[in-house]
C-alpha cells in the first residue's frame, strides 16, 4: 500500500542550512528539495516574532510538566520514607536529646529474635507486625549480632506533614498549571497567523539580496506515522517549520508500506515506474500473479528445486532481498511443476511410488482433456492458463473501480462499474454454471439482468451533465475498444501454457537424445550424464528468460492497463547517511 506523507515547510537562515540539513540526515526520515528567498526588516521581525511564540510555548509544555513531574517524584520519595519511619512511631524528640542517651536501632524477622538478648542488652521493642520486629538498644550495643540500621531523621508525624505539604504544593502548582496552559490555545493560535503571514509574504517576495541575507526555504515529505517524533525533533532545531496533509498536488515521493513477502516484488514495480499519490499500489497483485505465471513458465518441480538452490549458493552476491525472491520463485515452480506431474521433463504421475501415496490424483490429468460442449477439447493447462487470464483481467477491472470511485465518487465512476458488473459479473455467473450451481434458466436471467444495468450505467448514467446523445456515442466506442481488447488480452495468457509446453518439450528432446547415446551403457553413461546436465541447464536458463520476461508483460500492460494503473510517482528518497527506506 502507499503510505501517507506529510508535507513540510522549513523557514531558515541561509548560514544554518549545513547544520539543519545534518540534522535532517541525522533524522533520515525527510525527502527535501530546497528553494530561497530574500529576506529583509519585515520577514526578519516576523521569523523573531515565530521563534519567541514557539520558545514560549516550549516552556509550557515541557518546563513546566517538568516541575511537575519533580514534585510528584519528590512526593513518591517522601511516602516511602514515612513508610519506612511508620513503625518507630512518635517519639518526643527533644526530650529524648536533654537525656543523652544512646540509642540503636534496629530491624529483624520477628522468627530471627533471640530471647535470651534482652537478658543481654537494654532492649526496647518499638513495634512489631507479627512477621518483622523493630527495637531499639539503649547504651552500649557492642558485640551485638545483628546490623544496625540508620536512626530516623524524622518522626512518623513529622514525615506524615512532609508528605501533606509535599501534596499541597502539588495541587496548587496543577492548578498554576492548568491556567498556563489555557494560555496555549491563544499563543498556537497567534504562532499560526505569523507563520501565515511569514509564509504569505515569503510567496510575493521578489528581488535579489546577497547570499548572507536570505532565507533558505526547504519542501520535504516525510511519512504520517512519524509526525509526532518528527515534530519533537523539529521543535529542538533553531528553524521555523510548517506542517500539512500531502496532496496529489504536491506530487509526495512514493513511499511503500507492505509485509516482508510481497515487499520483495517492490523491485518489479520500480521497474514500470511508482504509482501516484491517488493511484495504488500494484505490488500486492504483482507479488501473487507474477509469481504464479513465473512457476507457471517453468512449469518443472525439477527446475524448482535447482533455482531455489541457486537462490541459496547466491545469496551473498545477489543480497538478501533478491536471494529471498530468487528461492521463493523456485519454490513456486516446485509446487506448481508438480501439480503438472513434472520433474526434468519426466512424467512423475506416472512413478510407483507417487502413485502408492495417492499424489497423483492432485496432479493435473494428463490422460484426459477438458471438454466445452460444442466447442471440442483442450489441455487441462491451456485452460487454466485462461482461467489466470481471466481472474487476472477480473481484479484488474474490480481494482480500476474501485480507485476511480475514491478518487471521484460513484457517479463519476458509473460507467467503470457498469463494465465491472459486466465482466466480473459475467465471470461468477459463468463459473457457477459451468460447476452446476445455476442451471440454464437461472443463469440466462442473471446474464440479461446483469447486461441491462450494466447497459444503463454504460450508455445513459455515464455522465449526468452531457447530451444523452454523446453519452451513447461514447458507450459504444468504448464497447468496441473493450470488446476488441478484452478478447485480445485473454488470449495472451495462452503464452503461460506455450513457454511452459515448450520448456518441457525441450527437456524431454535432451532426455530422450540422452538416452539415445547412451546406448548399451559403459562409456555411454558419461555422455549421457553430459548430455543431460548441459541440456537442461540450456533449458533452464532459455525457461528462466521466458518466465520472467512474459509474466512481467502480463502485469505491465494487460493488467495495468485494465487497471487503469499509470506510473510517474518518484520514489521516496530520505536525506540519509545509509539510505535504506522505500
Amino acid at each position: 500500500m502507499i503510505e501517507r506523507m506529510t508535507k513540510y515547510s522549513f523557514i531558515l537562515l541561509s548560514s544554518a542550512k549545513d547544520a539543519f540539513l545534518e540534522d535532517l540526515q541525522s533524522l533520515g526520515l525527510v525527502d527535501i528539495t530546497r528553494s530561497s528567498k530574500p529576506i529583509d526588516e519585515h520577514s526578519a521581525a516576523l521569523l523573531d516574532d515565530c521563534d519567541r511564540i514557539k520558545k514560549e510555548i516550549k516552556d509550557i509544555e515541557a518546563g513546566t510538566d517538568a516541575r511537575l513531574r519533580e514534585l510528584e517524584n519528590s512526593l513518591s520519595e517522601q511516602i516511602r520514607e514515612q513508610e519506612a519511619i511508620r513503625p518507630w512511631g512518635t517519639w518526643d524528640r527533644a526530650r529524648l536529646e536533654e537525656t543523652g542517651l544512646e540509642l540503636h536501632f534496629y530491624n529483624t524477622a520477628a522468627k530471627n529474635f533471640d530471647p535470651d538478648w534482652p537478658s543481654q542488652y537494654a532492649i526496647q521493642k518499638v513495634s512489631e507486625d507479627g512477621k518483622q520486629l523493630w527495637f531499639v538498644i539503649v547504651g552500649s550495643a557492642e558485640g551485638f549480632p545483628l546490623k544496625e540500621i540508620p536512626a530516623p531523621t524524622l518522626t512518623f508525624a513529622e514525615a506524615s506533614e512532609v508528605v501533606a505539604d509535599t501534596k499541597k504544593q502539588i495541587e496548587l502548582y496543577s492548578n498554576t498549571l492548568k491556567n498556563r496552559r489555557e494560555e496555549l490555545p491563544g499563543l498556537r493560535k497567534e504562532l499560526s497567523g505569523k507563520q501565515e503571514e511569514l509564509s504569505l509574504y515569503l510567496a510575493s517576495a521578489t528581488g535579489e539580496s546577497a547570499a548572507e541575507n536570505s532565507l533558505v526555504i526547504f519542501e520535504g515529505f516525510a511519512p504520517s506515522e512519524k509526525d509526532a517524533a518528527l515534530k519533537d525533533s523539529f521543535d529542538k532545531m533553531p528553524v521555523l517549520w510548517l506542517s500539512e496533509k500531502a496532496a496529489v498536488e504536491d506530487e509526495p515521493p512514493i513511499k511503500f508500506k507492505n509485509k516482508k513477502f510481497v515487499g520483495m516484488f517492490e523491485v518489479l514495480t520500480d521497474m514500470y515506474g511508482r504509482p501516484t499519490y491517488d493511484g495504488f499500489d500494484p505490488t500486492p497483485f504483482i507479488s501473487i500473479f507474477f509469481t504464479l505465471f513465473f512457476a507457471f513458465c517453468m512449469g518443472d518441480a525439477g527446475y524448482g528445486i535447482v533455482i531455489v538452490l541457486l537462490g541459496y549458493l547466491l545469496r551473498e552476491k545477489l543480497g538478501k532481498q533478491t536471494s529471498a525472491l530468487v528461492m521463493t520463485l523456485g519454490v513456486a515452480t516446485f509446487i506448481i511443476g508438480f501439480f503438472f506431474h513434472t520433474f526434468f521433463s519426466m512424467d512423475i504421475s506416472q512413478w510407483s511410488f507417487i502413485r502408492s501415496l495417492g499424489l497423483h490424483k492432485i496432479m493435473v490429468p494428463s490422460d484426459s482433456k477438458f471438454v466445452i460442449p460444442g466447442m471440442g477439447e483442450y489441455d487441462w493447462t491451456m485452460i487454466l492458463a485462461l482461467v489466470c487470464g481471466v481472474v487476472h483481467i477480473s481484479l484488474a477491472q474490480l481494482t480500476k473501480a474501485i480507485v476511480e470511485t475514491r478518487n471521484n465518487g460513484f457517479l463519476a465512476s458509473i460507467s467503470t462499474w457498469g463494465w465491472t458488473l459486466l465482466i466480473v459479473g459475467g465471470v461468477i455467473v459463468g463459473a457457477f454454471a459451468l460447476i452446476g450451481v445455476f442451471d440454464k434458466t437461472i443463469t440466462k436471467i442473471i446474464i440479461i439482468v446483469i447486461g441491462i444495468i450494466s447497459a444503463l450505467f454504460v450508455f445513459f448514467l455515464r455522465d449526468f451533465k452531457k447530451n444523452p446523445l454523446i453519452n451513447i456515442g461514447n458507450g459504444l466506442w468504448e464497447t468496441y475498444n473493450n470488446a476488441t481488447g478484452l478478447l485480445s488480452d485473454v488470449l495472451s495468457y495462452l503464452r503461460l501454457y506455450a513457454l511452459g509446453l515448450a520448456g518441457g518439450l525441450l527437456g524431454a528432446a535432451f532426455n530422450d537424445l540422452a538416452v539415445m547415446v547412451r546406448g548399451d551403457g559403459g562409456i555411454g553413461w558419461i555422455f549421457f550424464i553430459l548430455l543431460v546436465i548441459v541440456g537442461h541447464v540450456l533449458n533452464i536458463a532459455m525457461c528462466a528468460l521466458g518466465a520472467f520476461v512474459h509474466p512481467l508483460r502480463l502485469n505491465f500492460l494487460e493488467f495495468f492497463k485494465n487497471a487503469g494503473y499509470e506510473g510517474g510517482g518518484r520514489k521516496y528518497t530520505p536525506l540519509a547517511k545509509e539510505n535504506t527506506n522505500n
